[in-house]
Order: structure tokens, then sequence, then C-alpha cells
């Protein structure tokens, strides 16, 4: 069903969306770290 020129996106994302996801995540892990030291020592 699917034509020969598009492959699926599960198996192979860009380069580039896939370093900014990287990013983002790391983004929301640092802010998440930096509220929870907030919220034990403060």
């Amino acid at each position: 069903m699917s034509s020969p020129g598009q492959e699926p996106r599960e198996y192979e994302p860009p380069p580039g969306l896939g370093k900014l996801a990287l990013w983002i995540l790391l983004f929301v892990l640092a802010a998440i770290v930096v509220v929870a030291g907030g919220v034990y020592f403060g």
C-alpha cells in the first residue's frame, strides 16, 4: 500500500529531528532536576 519512495518513519528518523528531540529531552530532564532540587532543598 506504500509507494517505493516512501519508507516507514519508525526505522529511520531524520537525523535533525532525532537530535532535536534528544536536546528537548535533555532540557526537560534538566528542568525536572532543578525543580525537584528546589522542592527538596527549598
